[in-house]
């Protein structure tokens, strides 16, 4: 017979049976279609900035689950990203550059730093009777100032307990955080890592920060410069009592390797002498003891961690454990700082032990930090933020909370913390002070500045003195600040300020801005919002009903058409709505997390004429799936990856992304995934449909392929991918045994990057018999990229049973 073309339609179709689709493809991951051929999607490099506080987080650059980045230029030209995470917010200074919190600070009392005078209780006691390597509690002396549960030190064995019964810890994990368990003395000594924090009224909750100043050492290891910090609330006990987990900070004088086992540190002041378990970057370190500036005895990747280098002036960290001397409570001039609440990373509340780092949930979730387990707990929303340039500063909102103002400092180092906007309230603008009106919002859903006039738009927010009067959130109330103003939101004849409530739907899901007017969606409605001017200023018309959009962030514009993820199908919109045609619809929709439906996000890949939609697969609270649409070829693929924010910059080289570790990659850039170090190869693939030989009358026996495939953009020598047939009985039947051969470049990558004629394996032989086969190319090689072309294969009938 003569030679067949395995030539598919561009795009992925999962809509019918593998079989019907004859002709196409049918599954992919890591793959896209250009020109209607598929190709290895581009790999994504890391951004190496680091987080400007000592307060370093769990893993990567930031505290949090980010879902929010926007990017824009100052004056000045600095070119600045804000990224709204669970935890906190912050501005990143230039590609590359240092992370800077800025997380708004919330009042108590009417002040940003109210007293805590005499607030800090250390716990520590002696053993009243002796314990074994396997005994599963202990007694001391005196158990009144020890939390409910917690992390205690017994000589050099770190012990988590779950509950307290006067003066016994029950419940213990007995050589925790991979210490090791051994018997102990009555009278020895049993120091916590945990702080007691008595304020009244403090408004605190797990996972909130706050930062002490002024305080006093407590006598023993609890210093003034271990007290006077930021800490992460571990638990709250009550409306006016919390912990925090004690940790001594420093820096490294001088590069390490991986195999050093002992390491000179600014200061070994506050770092325990009796040893213990110290973190620099993702690395735990066990340390024997200390000298001067020396720590020694060190355990290198410690506690399943991974022994890495490290360099000069990178953060040292060790929790510090209570000793006979801290009696004190930290003097009469203890002020505090404390940042607003933060949100949840996910619908869905962890449990157990070991959720995050240092014995605990640390990305949003009800309790965190050493010896503390997660309880179970009805499910709350994800923190969400909706953030937009009011001139070259910044305007944020976390979604059901005010709005702030972060100002751009006249000094390019400077990064101050962003100001709540409130009724009567001042914010300061590089030396000037603006008063805010009676009426300004207290609390919004959403937050947009119009291009047109730039007014400060609140959707979903209150109204004081509306007809609607109210304090409390109105899902539907939109409102708008007079133009050129943040600080001016009371109607008058003299100004451009106003409102409108929505009617179609029950709560303003999401706005977006496009070419010549604001498109706003309700939970089932979709309206147009354009600028009309006086005295009406803006006007706002039904453009569809009974429609839904899936999330905050599932809408995305591109060449001035919109498209969005609704909860049961995908939407476009072109100056009127209509739906996409999706032929993964069945696909996407059956294995989908709806519960997780505030996570997904949309971005758009313009390099690539792509829009992406990043969501929770059905048995997942984190995102790990996404589909691809290609606007212009009208192409539809998917595939497996976990990003929680998109934004694709021209200020930028490359698009912008981040994961669950708190990294912010840049994607297309390079072939491989450069999250770790070394980079890590790519598996991407693309699988056809079945076909058959004159409709599977007879069988059909291929002996030989010719392929077609193009290795440009590898930097490797010989980058190979595998091509395999995948032959079947009957469309009931399981793929029988593969020929899957190896197609290897024969030339070197490392040197050049452009050829005329491609150089690969000319002829694979095979024996594949079946009635109908299926098509696969797959790479899982380093430095691989490839673009298929039109493989042949050589085939002939072969019997008909």
């Amino acid at each position: 017979m003569p030679l067949q073309k395995l030539s598919f339609r561009p795009g992925v179709n999962k809509e019918s049976t593998t079989l019907s689709n004859e002709g196409g493809w049918f599954s992919c991951d890591k793959v896209r279609f250009r020109s209607g051929f598929p190709e290895k999607i581009g790999g994504w490099t890391l951004d190496t900035g680091l987080t400007a506080s000592t307060n370093i987080p769990p893993s990567g650059s930031f505290w949090g689950v980010c879902r929010s980045l926007w990017n824009w230029a100052t004056l000045a030209g600095y070119n600045l990203l804000g990224l709204g995470t669970n935890l906190k917010f912050y501005i990143q200074q230039s590609i590359g550059g240092s992370f800077y919190d800025v997380t708004p600070l919330r009042y108590i009392g009417g002040t940003l730093t109210p007293s805590v005078a005499n607030c800090f209780t250390a716990a520590y006691s002696t053993l009243s009777a002796d314990i074994t390597p396997t005994a599963t509690s202990l007694t001391v002396v005196s158990g009144t100032d020890f939390p409910d549960s917690g992390v205690v030190q017994i000589g050099t064995e770190i012990i988590a307990y779950f509950g307290k019964s006067t003066n016994t810890l029950t419940g213990l994990t007995r050589g925790y955080n991979g210490t090791t368990a051994a018997s102990h003395l009555t009278g020895a000594g049993v120091g916590s890592y945990l702080l007691r924090v008595t304020h009244a009224g403090h408004g605190a909750q797990a996972n909130d920060f706050v930062t002490f100043a002024s305080a006093v050492s407590l006598g023993g290891n609890m210093t003034a410069t271990v007290l006077n910090q930021e800490f992460q609330v571990v638990a709250v006990s009550s409306g006016n009592e919390y912990t925090i987990l004690a940790q001594a900070y420093a820096t490294l004088n001088g590069d390490i390797g991986s195999t050093e086992t002992t390491i000179t540190i600014s200061s070994t002041t506050d770092f325990p002498s009796t040893g213990g378990v110290l973190k620099i970057g993702a690395e735990q370190i066990y340390f024997a003891g200390k000298s001067g500036s020396t720590l020694t005895g060190l355990v290198r990747g410690f506690n399943g961690t991974t022994a890495a280098a490290h360099n000069s002036g990178a953060v040292v960290y060790a929790p510090v454990q209570a000793t006979a001397s801290d009696t004190g409570d930290g003097g009469a001039s203890t002020t505090a700082e404390y940042q607003i609440n933060t949100g949840n990373a996910s619908y869905s509340v962890a449990t157990g032990w070991g959720a995050g780092g240092w014995g605990g949930v640390t990305t949003g979730f009800t309790s965190t930090g050493w010896g503390r387990s997660a309880a179970v707990g009805v499910g709350v929303d994800i923190r969400l933020w909706s953030q937009d340039n009011f001139g070259q500063d910044l305007i944020i909102n976390p979604r059901g909370g005010p709005l702030y103002y972060w100002a751009v400092n006249s000094s390019p180092t400077t990064y101050d913390r962003a100001q709540l906007i409130f009724a009567g309230g001042t914010v300061t603008v590089r030396g000037s002070s603006i008063v805010c009106d009676s009426t300004t919002p207290s609390i919004c859903n959403f937050m947009a500045i119009s291009d047109a006039s730039r007014f400060v738009i609140c959707f979903g927010t209150n109204d004081p003195t509306g007809v609607y009067a109210t304090t409390v959130l109105d899902p539907m109330q939109i409102r708008w600040s007079d133009q050129e103003s943040f600080d001016i939101w009371t109607p008058a004849i003299t100004n451009q300020a106003g409102g409108f409530r929505l009617s179609h739907g029950s709560e303003i899901i999401t706005a977006m801005q496009t070419r010549q007017e604001i498109l706003v969606y309700t939970d089932s409605a979709m309206y147009s919002m354009q600028f009309v001017g006086a005295p009406y200023v803006w006007s706002l018309s039904i453009l569809a009903d009974n429609i839904s959009i899936i999330g905050q962030n599932a809408v995305a514009t591109v060449n001035n058409i919109t498209y969005w993820m609704g909860i049961d199908k995908f939407y476009m919109y072109t100056g009127r709505v209509d739906t996409l045609p999706c032929s993964l619809r069945q696909y996407i929709y059956s294995d989908i997390n709806l519960t997780e439906s505030s996570q997904v996000i949309a971005g758009t890949n313009e390099g690539y004429n792509e829009v992406w939609w990043f969501y929770c697969s059905a048995n997942s609270n984190v995102i790990d799936k996404y589909v691809i649409y290609n606007h212009l070829e009208r192409t539809w693929y998917y595939g497996t990856m976990s990003r929680t924010a998109w934004f694709d910059s021209s200020l930028r080289d490359f698009p912008l992304a981040t994961g669950y570790n708190g990294q912010l990659v840049y994607h297309e850039n390079g072939v491989d995934d450069g999250t770790t170090n070394p980079p890590s190869p790519i598996t991407a693939y693309v699988q056809s449909s079945d076909f058959d030989i004159g409709d599977g009358h007879n069988y059909g026996f291929v002996w030989r392929m010719i392929p077609d495939i193009s290795f440009n953009g590898s930097y490797v020598n010989n980058p190979s991918a595998t091509m395999s047939l995948l032959p079947r009985v009957n469309p009931g039947a399981n793929y029988n045994t593969s020929n899957t051969p190896t197609l290897t470049s024969t030339q070197n990558y490392t040197s050049q990057r452009s050829y005329e004629v491609q150089q690969f394996t000319q002829i694979l032989y095979t024996r594949v018999r079946g009635r109908q086969m299926s098509f696969k190319v797959q790479s899982t090689g380093l430095g691989v990229q490839w673009q298929l072309g039109v493989p042949r294969i050589d085939s002939r009938a072969d019997g008909e049973r």
